[in-house]
């Protein structure tokens, strides 16, 4: 299905720790429009997608979504290494340390653990593939505001990156053509679970 390469798919060098961005960059892990929820929600809705090129956008973009999990829990982790009990309490980050120390663990900038309810998977393909379009954004949408509070090099290039794979998933989800599927449906009668 794919070959998995034992390297981020973009590097994460980062030499300052920063208890207080980690917090908030977290929610790119396990937020309501984390990767997370971004690849569960694409490799669950790929077994309903009616064709092979739909169910092959979802499959790539989901996996994508896992590798993109692997670039932020790096992200966090280089930003909480070696931090001293002082500097994560000053973050804020001390109530979070009790549960996980600095174990990456799927939450929101907010401190809500990820919950399934984050990803949707109705069935049909044209809402499902209308709701991946809008997850992409919203995503986008978080990486722009984390990019507001991030001033390091370090932790701008990776989330630059992802910010900008964001937007070519939203473009493949919107070269699934839901102009023609729409109307490939429609003359099969509707799309129906039954």
């Amino acid at each position: 299905m794919w070959v998995y390469e034992k390297r981020l798919q973009y590097p994460v060098n980062i030499k300052n720790p920063n208890p207080a961005l980690a917090k908030i960059i977290v929610s790119q892990i396990g937020g309501p429009d984390g990767e997370l929820a971004a690849s569960q929600r694409y490799l669950n809705q790929r077994y309903t997608a009616p064709y092979a090129q739909v169910q092959g956008i979802l499959t790539d973009v989901g996996t994508e979504e896992l590798a993109h999990i692997e670039v932020v829990s790096a992200i966090v982790y280089q930003l909480t290494k070696g931090l001293t009990p002082e500097q994560i309490k000053e973050a804020g980050l001390d109530a979070y340390f009790v549960d996980h120390t600095l174990g990456i663990y799927p939450q929101s900038a907010a401190g809500v653990p990820f919950t399934a309810a984050y990803f949707q998977s109705k069935g049909d393909p044209i809402t499902d593939l209308t709701e991946d379009m809008a997850a992409e954004q919203k995503a986008r949408t978080t990486y722009d505001n984390i990019l507001r509070f991030a001033d390091d090099p370090d932790v701008r290039d990776p989330i630059k990156f992802l910010r900008q794979r964001e937007i070519v998933h939203f473009q493949r989800f919107g070269d699934s053509n839901l102009t023609n599927l729409s109307v490939k449906i429609k003359a099969y009668g509707g799309f129906s679970a039954f």
